[in-house]
C-alpha cells in the first residue's frame, strides 16, 4: 500500500502536475493540503476519471485539505473535537486496503509567523500553539484504536538543524521555535514514528523549496512535510522517500511529495 502526502498549493493551479504524478506513481492514498478552494470549485471529475474517490474539507482561497483514495473513504472527523476553528486544516478518514483498516488524516498545520506589515503581532503563533495542543489530544486518542494510524501532511515544523539548509536563518521563525518543536516531539513521544527518519536518519529529506533564489537548483530546502505512523502502522513500513518529480515538473507547488510503502 502506497500512501503519499502533498501540499499542492492550490489544486486547480497544479491539476496538470498532480494528474501526471498520479498516473506515473499510482498511489493508493494521497493526502492533499492547501487545496485553496471550496467544494463547488474542486476538480472532482478529473480526479475520479484518474481512478480516485475524493473527500475534501475546503475553504475559499486559503487552507483546505483533501483525501484521495483508490478505495472507499469513510470520513470520521472534520477538524478537532472541542476546538473551535474557522480554518479547514484537518480531515480524518477510515480506508480499507485489502484486509487492513487504516485510519488516516490529512493535516495542514498553521504556519504561525506574523503578517509582514506587523511583525509584533503574535496572534498567529498563539493560534499555532493552541492548534498543536488540540492535535496532541486527537493523536493520543487515535492510539487507543490499536490499528494502523497515519497522520500526514504539511506540519510547518523544522524539527532539527538537519532538516533545513541553514538553521541560523530560521532561528526566530515560527517553524523552528522551541515551543513548536517541543509540541511535535511530544506527539512522537506518545508512540508515533516519523516514517522518513525511521528509515533515513541522515538524509536531509527536504520537501519544500522556495520559488525564489534558485532554491531547488541549490537545494536550499527544508523538511516540513511528515508521515507519522502509529506502532501498528510502522510495523508495516517498507519504504519512505521524497519524490521530487512534482517539484521539477510543470507549474509546480513549492512543496513536493513524501510517500511511504506499507506491506
Amino acid at each position: 500500500m502506497i500512501i503519499a502526502t502533498y501540499n499542492v498549493n492550490s489544486v486547480n493551479a497544479r491539476l496538470e502536475n498532480l494528474l501526471a504524478w498520479l498516473k506515473t506513481s499510482q498511489p493508493d492514498i494521497v493526502l492533499l493540503q492547501e487545496i485553496k478552494c471550496e467544494h463547488d470549485a474542486f476538480p472532482f471529475f478529473e480526479l475520479q476519471a484518474a481512478g480516485y474517490e475524493v473527500r475534501i474539507l475546503g475553504q475559499k482561497s486559503y487552507n483546505g485539505v483533501a483525501i484521495l483514495s483508490r478505495h472507499k473513504i469513510k470520513i470520521v472527523q472534520e477538524g478537532f473535537p472541542d476546538f473551535d476553528d474557522d480554518n479547514s486544516r484537518y480531515l480524518e478518514a477510515d480506508i480499507l486496503v485489502g484486509n487492513v483498516a487504516y485510519r488516516v488524516a490529512s493535516i495542514y498545520l498553521p504556519n504561525g509567523n506574523p503578517p509582514y506589515n506587523n511583525p509584533d503581532d503574535d496572534s498567529k503563533f498563539t493560534y499555532k500553539l493552541r492548534w498543536m495542543d488540540a492535535f496532541y489530544k486527537r493523536a493520543e486518542a487515535l492510539l487507543s484504536l490499536r490499528r494502523p494510524v497515519i497522520l500526514g501532511g504539511d506540519f510547518n515544523v523544522i524539527l532539527t538543524e538537519n532538516d533545513v539548509y541553514d538553521a541560523d536563518v530560521f532561528k526566530n521563525n515560527a517553524l523552528y521555535r522551541e515551543e513548536v518543536k517541543q509540541r511535535l516531539m511530544a506527539i512522537m513521544y506518545l508512540g508515533y514514528y516519523d516514517a522518513f527518519r525511521t528509515l533515513h536518519p541522515h538524509q536531509n529529506g527536504y520537501t519544500y523549496w522556495d520559488y525564489a533564489g534558485a532554491a531547488v537548483q541549490n537545494d536550499l530546502g527544508m523538511r516540513i512535510d511528515y508521515l507519522l505512523l502509529s506502532p501498528d502502522a510502522v510495523d508495516r513500513l517498507q519504504k519512505c522517500e521524497v519524490d521530487k518529480s512534482p517539484r521539477l515538473g510543470a507549474k509546480p507547488s513549492d512543496h513536493t511529495v513524501l510517500k511511504a510503502e506499507l506491506k
